[in-house]
Formats: C-alpha cells, structure tokens, sequence
C-alpha cells in the first residue's frame, strides 16, 4: 500500500473568518463595525439626544456585516439592530406615539437582512468555488513534485505521509523521497522555509537534484551537496522569483534537510543539515539520533569552517524502524501550548503494524493533540529494517 500526499487543507482545519489558529474567535475591525453601529445608536437612544433619526442609520448594520462575516454574522448584527429598535423605543415610550416609525425600521431592517444574506451566501458560495478549485491545481501541482514512496525498497519497507497546514490554496515547503540504488536505499527529508510557489519551486529543485545525484554520487555528503548546489543556482537565476516572492526567499529561502542511506550493512548513515534527528524505534524504545557535528542549513554554507563533514553511522538492525519528519511534528501544541512528544507517542503504536498503519497511527495522535489545527506544515517517512 502506497500512502499519497494529502490535501493542503489540514483535516479539521477551519476556514472560518475570524477563528484563530488555535481555536479562538478573534475578530477584524471590519467584522466589528456593524455592532459597534449598532450599540453607538443605541447610546444615543439612551441620552438626552435620543430625539435624533437613528433608524436608517441602523439598518446599515446588516450589509456591512454581510461583507465580511457570512449568514450567521448577518443575522446576528440583525438580531442586535433589532434589539436596539425594541430597548430604545421602550425606554423612550415611543410605541404609542411613533409606532408607524418604528414599524418602519423594522420592515427596512428585515428588507435588508434578508437581502444582505441571500447576497452574502452567494457571494461566499463562489469564492467556496474558486477556492476548491485553486486547491485542486495545488493538489495536483504538489503530487507532481512529491509522488508515492514505494513500499519495498531493498532491505527496508517504506511509507511516508505528507500534510500541509494552509488554509487556502498555499502549498506547503515540505519535502521527502526514498530511491534504492547501487550505493543502498537512500531517503532525503527537508523543509523550505515558506509557502506558496517560492516554497514548491525550491521544493523541485532540491528533489530534482536529489533524485539525479542519488544513482551517481558514491558518497552522501555528496549527494547533499548537490542539493546546496542546485538552490543557490536556482535563486541566482534572474527572473526566478517575482518582487514580492523575493523578500521571502532572502530572508527564509533556506532548507534544512536529513538524508539517510542504509546500505546492506545493519546501519544507517546519516547527513543532517539543520534538520529535526531521526528517530529509531529499536525493542520499543526511542533513540533521537543526534549528531555529533552540527551542521547549518542549506545556504548556509559560507558558515561552516575545515574539511567537509562526513556522515555519522547508527546501529540499524533487522525489525527497527527508522523515521524522518520535519519540524511540524515536534513543535505540534495543544490548547496548553505543549508541544507534542514524539518519541513517546512512537513507543505507544502496538508492535506489529505496517511503516503505513504506524505513520495512520502517528497521524491520528497529531490530529489529536492539536484537535486539527496544524499550525505547520508535516512530512515523515517511515522505514522497517527487514534483513
């Protein structure tokens, strides 16, 4: 079973104006406006200048609302004009004297109440329309560039899991691939600073050269470097980035990035630049697998002084799981703002699952903890040593 990256839309994410990313309702000012109208009329109403025409200056409320907090939105600003009608004409004793206007600026404010939400429902029916259908072109764009993990690859099983956290048609800056070749099964996961095109773009490039570099370069460090290559080639381009993409990619345009090699010898090499440490689950147990020389991210390559490194070898032995992921994982909170423990979750999936029930299993506890509000992008690659 192949597992294939998923929608940009996080699962349970709200698209919703005015909720936060962790769940709180916050509003803009515009979505203020009406109701802030309406409680100004009704301080008037309740001075000694309550003589003033308030009416149609409250029947305003419901169309302003309808442009930019929906149905629901509109019939609550409609709700408070029409309360604000019936306290002020109460506390100033006017049903007796001016019913005729007060009925009035009833039958305005329901005319334009009902108006404002057939307008708004439409309104937000063909923006709904437009938005799935970028979201399909981006759906499509990013299962281009990050096409399905085979399941057996040499001496390992694989599977890998890919969601992005943009509400709306922004694809996410993850990355991820698994190639057997001569040298071993190699895997390479990474994260681009970003979103949108600039992030994709960047995306291609470094599996473009990943996925060439892999069958021909002896040494892993190599193959990282040929990634480092191909972006700062790609950014020195002119004309590669717009003038509003390009702000972004100067000050963020780096990857960080793991690649992993596992040869037919029980160990797992490993090149980390600036990237979250794999985890290996062996006889239950999690290990981080920390490097000993810490190397910066891709683009940073001026910062790093003396001889290239080398790649640092783990134990990986027959039946121990190797996982790759990016820094969405880790720093996934809750409403408490703690951060997801990973190495505890792993240890918690029943012995015996597949590398994709494992990773389904991983993902429902990231769903969990954040009740669907992923706030990052995530990408993870699972392997099984199987000899």
């Amino acid at each position: 079973m192949r597992s294939h990256p998923r929608s940009p839309v996080r699962p349970g994410a709200s698209s919703r104006p005015g909720m936060g990313g962790r769940g709180e309702v916050r509003f803009t000012l515009a979505q203020c406006a009406p109701f802030a109208i309406a409680l100004g009329v009704l301080s008037i109403e309740l001075s000694p200048a309550h003589n003033l025409v308030t009416g149609p200056v409250l029947t305003t409320t419901p169309a302003l609302a309808a442009l930019t907090m929906g149905p629901m939105g509109t019939l609550s600003a409609a709700a408070l004009a029409a309360g604000v009608n019936v306290t002020s004409a109460t506390y100033n004793q006017s049903w007796g004297t001016q019913t005729q206007l007060i009925i009035g600026n009833f039958l305005g404010l329901i005319v334009v109440s009902v108006a404002s939400v057939i307008l708004s429902n439409a309104a937000r029916t063909r923006r709904q329309s437009e938005l799935d259908q970028v979201r399909r072109i981006a759906v499509a764009a990013q299962e281009v560039v990050l096409r399905p993990v085979p399941e057996f690859l040499g001496p390992v099983r694989a599977a890998s899991l890919c969601l992005a956290a943009g509400t709306g048609a922004q694809i996410g800056g993850d990355l991820y691939e698994a190639v057997q070749t001569r040298y071993g099964v190699r895997l390479i996961v990474g994260d681009v600073r970003g979103k949108g095109l600039s992030a994709i773009r960047a995306v291609a490039v470094a599996l473009g050269a990943f996925r060439e570099a892999v069958h021909y370069e002896d040494k892993v460090q190599e193959v990282m470097n040929r990634c480092a290559d191909a972006l700062r080639r790609e950014a020195a381009v002119p004309g590669t980035y717009s003038q509003a993409e390009l702000p972004e990619v100067l000050m963020e345009g780096f990857t960080t990035a793991v690649i992993a090699q596992v040869p037919d010898e029980q160990v797992v090499h490993l090149v980390n630049r600036g990237h979250p440490p794999p985890l290996v689950l062996h006889q239950g147990k999690v290990q981080a697998l920390m490097p000993a020389s810490p190397l910066p991210p891709l683009g940073f390559e001026d910062l790093v002084n003396g001889p290239p490194a080398k790649p640092e070898g783990y134990p990986f032995q027959p039946g121990d799981r190797l996982l790759l992921y990016t820094d969405g994982v880790i720093e996934a909170r809750n409403r408490d703002n703690d951060f997801l423990h990973l190495p505890e979750t792993m240890e918690q999936i029943p012995v015996g699952t597949s590398p994709q029930e494992f990773l389904d299993e991983l993902h429902k506890a990231l769903i969990r903890h954040t009740e669907g509000r992923l706030t990052d992008d995530v990408a993870m690659i699972l392997i099984d040593r199987l000899a």
